[in-house]
Formats: C-alpha cells, structure tokens, sequence
C-alpha cells in the first residue's frame, strides 16, 4: 500500500490542474456506474452515504482552496 501511496505522490507532483480535473470526472463517472448497478432498495442508503461523504470532504477542500485564494489575493 505504502508503494501506491508513494506512486500517486508522485503522480501529483507532475499533474496539473487538467489532470486532477479528468481523474474526478473519471471517478465521479465510475460511481454513477456501480450505482446504476445498485437494487432499488438500496438507493435510498447509497445515497444517504454518499452525500454524508461528498459533504464531509467537500468542505474541506473548499475550505482550503479559499485559503488559498485568500493568500494570494493578500500577496497580490
């Protein structure tokens, strides 16, 4: 696990911006996929889960992408 870790350490020291954008829409695309393959009776809890999750790591991010944002404007 730790050589994959390191692998996509890696990987994102050269990726740009593009790069991480086609990996979330990849996986985003992926997860619309298993859903679809989900009986009906577990919709309601896939996505119950999946917005607790979306949220818990969605406002995060944006938090520190507004940081980010907020430095740069004070550099600037």
């Amino acid at each position: 696990m730790k050589r994959l870790i390191g692998y996509a350490e890696e990987y994102l020291k050269i990726a740009n911006w593009k790069d991480i954008a086609l990996l979330k829409i990849c996986l985003y695309a992926a997860g619309i996929m298993m859903g679809m393959a989900l009986p009906k009776k577990f919709h309601k809890p896939a996505a119950f889960i999946t917005t607790t999750v979306f949220t818990a790591t969605y406002i995060p991010l944006v938090l520190k992408f507004l940081n980010v944002v907020g430095s740069h404007d004070l550099k600037n």
